[in-house]
């Protein structure tokens, strides 16, 4: 429904973490494990390169990317089969793990699994820091377990909080992730790089508090 070089264009301005090398990195593996479930590879494809598109009005405006970039899919993709194009973009309203709505289709499950898989191992910590850089955070602070254990729509404000931090987002979300993702093939994935990721923050905090 959409190709590489058309969906590049709509992501001039996004920051490092959610710019069109992360789109890359998700179509890549929504491909992946979309073929290994047996999904519908031309609604995965267009959701995965299309879902991020409202990320840059959630920066300026604070309107939920994943709905705003499901509205602006629509558009793009009108004129293709309606019911596949409403399938992707559900899967992008639906891709947000601060979201009220989970993913209801498989195509939408793999989109899911993709976009979170690349929020952990050591992208995941990548991005985190470039995030942290953009929005002036400190690199490590305390994080209680009140903080850690809110549900997820309780953090739609993290990023704008002065206390906020990559340890904070890792307890919050990061840390999470490996066990809600919806795949066989997706949690695969997710082994080797969530143990790296929370090796990385262990050894972190050692480091922190001189241990090591």
């Amino acid at each position: 429904m959409i190709d590489i070089d058309a969906a590049r264009a709509y992501y001039a301005d996004n920051d490092a973490a959610h710019g069109f090398d992360h789109v890359l990195r998700v179509w890549r593996l929504a491909e992946r494990i979309g073929r290994s479930e047996g999904a519908q590879m031309d609604i995965v494809q267009a959701a995965a390169l299309l879902h991020d598109l409202g990320r840059t009005d959630e920066q300026r405006t604070g309107a939920c990317h994943a709905q705003t970039s499901a509205a602006r899919a629509r558009v793009i993709l009108a004129g293709h089969p309606a019911e596949r194009v409403e399938a992707a973009c559900e899967a992008i309203a639906q891709h947000r793990f601060r979201g009220e709505r989970g993913p209801s289709t498989l195509e939408a499950q793999v989109l899911y699994d993709a976009d979170k898989l690349d929020a952990i191992g050591a992208i995941g910590v990548a991005r985190a820091y470039a995030i942290a850089g953009l929005y002036h955070q400190r690199l490590w602070a305390e994080v209680t377990d009140e903080y850690a254990q809110r549900a997820p729509t309780a953090g739609r404000a993290d990023l704008d909080a002065d206390e906020h931090t990559p340890v904070h987002e890792f307890r919050f979300k990061l840390v999470k992730l490996a066990d809600r993702l919806y795949t066989a093939a997706g949690r695969q994935i997710a082994k080797e790089r969530h143990q790296f990721m929370a090796a990385f923050f262990e050894r972190l905090e050692r480091e922190v508090r001189g241990e090591v």
